[in-house]
Order: structure tokens, then sequence, then C-alpha cells
């Protein structure tokens, strides 16, 4: 392996744009929360925001603030205080590392954002178990700790087709919210305010799969680790035109970039596609390693998950129920196979990496035989790495590194 070189990690301008956004959205939320002047419901990442927005909710994803966690590396010391409590070391570290921060009263968004001390109390709870059955756990402690309702949809897991059935269970799941949450928010149900949600989000949803699709351009403008945190105006912000409006500038720029023949890494030599959630307590370490191989992670399974093009503001609750039912992480093996082998096509990937993160199974598809049926039926080599999302005494830098640099080598011997 070649001497390593200093790496230097571009800035997209536009991001300034996308952390304005997110510094907004939270200083709402806390006026909120201390003043009471708009009621306040903490929602699943990919829960129905849409009819909370439409009853004319704040709406709150905890998983940013796991994310957070992870990030400022401020996760691995909390979550042994959730363990202390009866949370299992082995279940999902966002909740962990959460319900930790929660007893010891901290929050990276206090180091952030001047005055605020804290995630905004909640008014009532909305999960969708789409993801994992650790939502609705992770919900449940808060809804009584703070003697709050809680609702939530029931989704299904292992999906080979989405069939109407399945769709029409969840729309009804979500029709039934509505009383609950008429009475927490004082507000009756609009079906045309749903509407323009919808609407709203699709949108975003669209600039947000455009934003993410200019990554086929070689060089790519845009690497993995640029996504997951230009990523949170699609997580927080869908069914909102603030969001909307700062994609729009983002996808400029890098459009711009894809003109000028400007990639987001220096000497673009391999084309990687990350599978998997982020090391979130890595994100530059891993940018830099990559980038210093000459290699670009540049799409993701994981950013794609607020892509919902089923989302259709004339049928919003049957749309709703199809989008947040066709997820990656909802399917069986053989869809997500399929969408992964298009990913590669589409991206024109040279090797994929799969995260095993220890507390994540439902996002960790390398456990059951997966990269080596892909690998046999594309031809594109594989690479795991063990981790965690938010767990760094998981992680080892140094088996990382070696084995990344092993695999960049045996790229390089193909090419």
């Amino acid at each position: 392996m070649a001497e390593e070189k200093k790496v230097v990690i571009k800035r997209l301008e536009s991001a300034k744009v996308l952390g304005k956004f997110m510094a907004d959205y939270y200083y709402e939320l806390d006026h909120a929360s201390k003043t009471g002047e708009k009621k306040v419901a903490w929602c699943t990442s990919v829960g129905p925001a849409e009819i909370l927005r439409a009853m004319g909710f704040l709406v709150y994803f905890p998983e940013t603030h796991s994310a957070m966690l992870g990030s400022s590396r401020m996760a691995t010391d909390l979550i042994p205080k959730a363990n202390a409590i009866g949370y299992s070391p082995d279940i999902c570290s966002y909740l962990t590392a959460d319900i930790g921060a929660y007893l010891e009263k901290v929050s990276p968004l206090a180091k952030v954002f001047k005055g605020i001390e804290g995630p905004p109390k909640p008014d009532v709870l909305v999960f969708n178990t789409n993801q994992c059955r650790d939502v609705q756990d992770w919900f449940a402690f808060y809804a009584k700790e703070y003697n709050v309702p809680l609702v939530g949809v029931h989704s299904f897991v292992g999906v080979q087709d989405v069939s109407e059935a399945h769709v029409k269970s969840v729309a009804k799941q979500m029709e039934e919210m509505i009383p609950a949450l008429e009475e927490v928010s004082g507000t009756k149900f609009d079906i045309d305010r749903l509407r323009e949600a919808v609407a709203l989000s699709r949108e975003c949803s669209d600039l947000w799969k455009e934003v993410l699709d200019t990554a086929a351009a070689v060089p790519s403008p845009i690497t993995f680790f640029d996504g997951t945190t230009l990523m949170g105006a699609a997580v927080v912000g869908r069914g909102t035109q603030k969001a909307n409006d700062a994609y729009r500038i983002l996808l400029k720029e890098l459009q711009e970039r894809i003109a000028r023949k400007e990639g987001a890494i220096d000497n673009e030599r391999f084309r990687l596609y990350w599978e998997g959630m982020p090391v979130w307590g890595r994100l530059s370490a891993h940018a830099k390693l990559f980038a210093g191989l000459d290699a670009c992670v540049l799409a993701s399974t994981y950013c794609n998950s607020w892509i919902f093009t089923a989302l259709d503001p004339e049928d919003p609750f049957t749309s709703m129920a199809r989008a947040y039912t066709e997820l990656f992480i909802v399917r069986a093996d053989a869809p997500k196979e399929k969408y992964i082998r298009d990913m590669v096509d589409f991206f024109k990937v040279d090797g994929i990496i799969y995260h095993d993160a220890k507390t994540c199974p439902n996002n960790s598809n390398c456990r059951y035989g997966m990269p080596q049926r892909l690998e046999k039926d594309t031809g594109v080599p594989y690479l795991t790495i063990n981790g965690d999302l938010n767990d760094l005494r998981l992680i080892s830098d140094e088996q990382t590194k070696t084995n990344v640099e092993a695999f960049i080598e045996q790229l390089e011997e193909r090419k």
C-alpha cells in the first residue's frame, strides 16, 4: 500500500443552508416545548409524520438525537446507564444511548445550539415498527416517563411482495390514530391538510432522490458520508416547504460540480457502495480513510431510506401505507438483493462495503449469505466491516483500516 497522504475533505457550500435548516428546526421545537404554543409529537423516522403535520403538531424524531449522540461520541458512555435499568447491551444502541442521555440529563443539542438544554417534551408519541420492534419499546419508555399517549403502527417484516392486504392493514391503523391525535391536538382532522403534507413530502422525496442520484456521475460530486449529514432535512423536514427549498439549493451545487467534472474526492479511482448503518462516531475518520485510498463511497441503502416514490396526495392514507411498507428494511432478502443489484449497476460500483452493526440486526444484511450471493450474481467483490452505529466499544479502528486497505488492494489488482 502506498504511503498515506494528507486528505482534505471537500465541503459543500450548501451544507450551510442545510445546517441552518436544522438549527431553525430545533429552535422552533425548543420554543414550543417551553411555551406550549404548539403541541409536539415525537415520531419514528419513517413513521406517519404527514398525519402529524396535517394536525398542527411540530414533529421531533428521536433517531436524529441518537445519531448526534453517536457522532459527538457521547453515546458510548451513556449506553451503560440504560443497561443498568434493564435494557440489554445487545439491543439498539440508538435506544440505549438516548435513554442513557435522558437519565443523565445531557444532550448534544446543548453543545450545538445555545439555549437548548435537550429534546422537547412530547405531548404524544407515534411509532411505526417498520424499522424494528425497538422503536415501540423506546417510545413506551418515554410515554411512561412523560405520562403522555402512545400510538403506533404495527407493520410487517420480511415482506416478499407488498400486497393490498399489507397496505390496507397499515392504512387502517393510520386512520385509527386520528381520534387520539385529535384529542391531544385539539384540532379536527382535515383531509385537505393531509394531502398538502403528503404532496410536500413527495416533493422532498423526489428532490432527495435527485440529490443522491447525482452520485452516478463520474467522478461523483457527493459521498455517502456527505449524505449522512445532508439527509437531516429529508428525515425531520419532509412535509415542509423549507426542506424542499434547501434541497433545491443543494441539488444546484451538485449539478455545478458535475458540469465542472469536480469529484467529491480527488482522484476517484474506485467507486464503492455502503450497505448498512453509518458508524456515527467515525464518519470523518472513515471519509478520510477511503478518500486517502482514492476510493469514493458514493451511495448507500441507508441514505435512500427516505425516498418515498409511492406517496400520492390524491390517496394519502393508502399511498403512505404503501410507501412505508415498501421500505428496504421491511423486505425479504430477494427484493433486497434485487435493489442492491440495481444500485450497483446504476452507480457503476466497483465494490460493496457491508457494515455489520452489532446492535442493529435489521440494518445488517451480511449475516445470512447475501454478500456471497450478490458477489456471485454481479461479480462485484465485497468487504464486511464489524462495528456498530453508536457503541464505539464494538469497533476496532486498526482492524477496519487494515481490512479496507487490503480490499482496495484487491480492487487494484482487478483493475
